[in-house]
């Protein structure tokens, strides 16, 4: 029985490891990932450069840093998931959700190391995460946005969420053209939508305070063709007709065959091609258009044929961008130009072509459908731009998110400390284990303070005692957190920094199942790299089957020899044949 082989099951060279040391190794590469963002929490948070071979990203926003991190460890990819899912649910809090997954899965880990159970772990981290965030649920403070108090609410969400931007310092301009472009879509039912219906667009060049709302659709001047100098490129209560339709003068297809007989039957072939085109075109106009934009390419004659007329025509627009026109203006995307009556046709109150830096632009304005939106950014370089884009978005998803919830609470790390007194209260009503992994959770929320005191350059130990202490004893100072600007601690409410309940909710939910999911995995396996599972045994059939085949082209060159024919080359180890000139 001593010298029975061993069963293999896995392939050769699969990387398996398992038990509490696997567990502990996960803790680890959360913590690893964790560290690499901390640093960019907060108003004085820091940015970071990568460089992915390509191009260069200057940002500080959590998702993107954490999509661009080319992370191979397989449990460390959960804090990269859960990163998205806050972005894409939320819109900001980004690095929070993955900074507290890290301090979790750290202040949990001493417990995994003197062998509690996984599972007793995992079930009371849920029971903590359920009471934290039921308890965000009753500090909320709900609101009204249809008053006054509630749009001056929206705009200082906005502004919190553009805090910690690289563009903090231009809040005033900013905040109030997210909110107007935001409530526009609430006011028609149509949240749902706001990343197809407001466009951000990027000039390179000119101050970034030259940023500007457009309260309709903006687009770039496609590539035009000779006689659009021609144009008219002002209209007032223009009619747009919008098309899926391709108006240049197209030859027919080289492999089609006509016999002809007379050259005035060629001619009657030429005529006809010609006639398709300024059917086509006769039909735009004759239905009263001023405006036509199509998707597909208008060539140079049609150009010239619109020009002559007084008509403003541009091909190749985007698919984005003719949506979003079709929306304001009212029309419908015709995909034929047969048929065209007035009813398909959409109108705005101004339309024009202005210069925005180097560019030109095509601006639709006072549409009658006020949905769309287009956010116009200027900033000196493409990476400031980029990061200018990344922080509009963050916004406009924080007062979307706003609008839905109608209930805030304060930031700088108030809503955490007051959670984690209130769960540490808790945890003494219970015995057990639970106890002490619920005190733990409790500690873990405390990260969010803290970071945004050492991001600051604050001593954190100092004002995390003076928070612990505020939110203990005094009744009101439950909304007391980071004082950024005079390193001591404030009523962050007053102040004005405020984030949508939802944020907070949806930041400690998602971390506390990603901390779970890490705990749950007792092994790791990882297969190699190899797309063939036989290529090692069939090597080895292949030098057994060598010295056969070399017997083989012996014997052949043996038998040719004596009938005279040719040789392959080998006469034996070591020698070749080899033919010379006198063969």
């Amino acid at each position: 029985m001593a010298g029975r082989p061993g069963i293999i099951i896995l392939r050769e060279g699969t990387d398996t490891s398992q038990g509490k040391p696997q567990l502990i190794s996960n803790i680890n590469a959360c913590q690893a990932v964790a560290d690499v963002v901390k640093t960019t929490l907060g108003p004085r948070g820091m940015d970071k450069l990568i460089f992915d071979g390509r191009k260069v990203t200057i940002s500080n926003d959590g998702a993107t840093i954490m999509r661009l991190l080319d992370i191979a460890h397989p449990a460390a990819k959960t804090l990269v998931d859960i990163s998205m899912s806050q972005d894409a649910e939320v819109g900001d809090g980004t690095t929070s959700v993955v900074l507290l997954a890290g301090s979790m899965l750290k202040s949990i880990k001493p417990f995994v190391e003197e062998g509690v159970h996984p599972q007793i772990i995992i079930r009371n981290i849920r029971v903590a995460a359920k009471l934290a965030v039921q308890r965000v649920a009753d500090l909320a403070i709900p609101y009204d946005v249809n008053t006054p108090q509630g749009h001056d609410m929206l705009i200082k969400c906005a502004s919190t969420s553009l805090n910690s931007k690289l563009i903090s310092g231009h809040q005033d301009l900013f905040s109030p053209m997210i909110v107007d472009a935001v409530k526009s879509l609430h006011d028609a039912d149509a949240l749902d939508e706001i990343k197809s219906l407001i466009a951000i667009k990027k000039i390179p060049g000119g101050d970034v305070r030259s940023s500007f709302l457009v309260k309709g659709v903006a687009f770039k001047k496609t590539f035009s063709y000779a006689g659009f100098e021609q144009m008219t490129k002002k209209f007032q209560n223009p009619k747009i007709l919008l098309l899926n339709v391709e108006l240049e003068l197209k030859s027919e297809k080289e492999n089609a065959e006509v016999r002809i007989e007379t050259p005035e039957e060629y001619q009657t072939i030429v005529d006809a091609e010609w006639q398709v085109i300024y059917d086509k075109l006769d039909a735009c106009v004759d239905c009263g258009a001023n405006i036509v934009l199509s998707k597909l390419p208008i060539g140079d004659l049609a150009t010239q044929y619109f020009g002559d007329r007084g008509l403003f025509c541009a091909g190749r627009v985007e698919d984005g961008d003719l949506k979003r026109v079709s929306k304001a203006t009212g029309g419908t995307i015709q995909t034929s130009t047969n048929g065209l009556y007035d009813g398909v046709l959409g109108t705005c109150g101004k339309f024009e072509e202005k210069q925005v830096g180097d560019e030109r632009f095509n601006v639709f304005e006072d549409c009658p459908q006020s949905l769309t939106s287009t956010m116009v950014l200027r900033g000196g370089s493409e990476q400031f731009i980029a990061e200018s884009e990344r922080s509009v978005h963050d916004a406009l998803m924080v007062v979307k998110r706003c609008l839905k919830s109608n209930s805030i609470v304060a930031g700088g790390g108030a809503v955490e400390m007051e959670v984690s007194k209130f769960l540490r209260a808790h945890a003494l009503t219970i015995e057990g284990k639970g106890q002490l992994i619920i005190s733990a959770f409790a500690k873990s929320l405390e990260v969010v303070p803290q970071q945004l005191c050492d991001n600051a350059g604050f001593d954190a130990t100092d004002i995390l005692s003076a928070l612990r202490r505020k939110h203990a004893q005094d009744e009101d100072g439950k909304w007391f957190g980071v004082d950024i600007a005079e390193g001591d601690i404030c009523d962050t409410f007053e102040s004005g920094v405020w984030e949508p309940s939802d944020n907070k909710c949806n930041s400690l939910g998602a971390a506390a199942e990603a901390a779970c999911v890490i705990l749950s995995i007792d092994e790791t396996v990882v297969n190699p790299k190899s797309q063939d599972p036989g290529a090692a045994g069939g090597g080895a059939q292949m030098q057994q089957q060598k010295p056969m085949s070399n017997m083989m082209g012996n014997a052949m060159d043996h038998a040719n020899a004596q009938k005279g024919g040719s040789r392959s080359g080998n006469l034996g180890n070591g020698v070749s044949y080899m033919q010379g000139r006198g063969g």
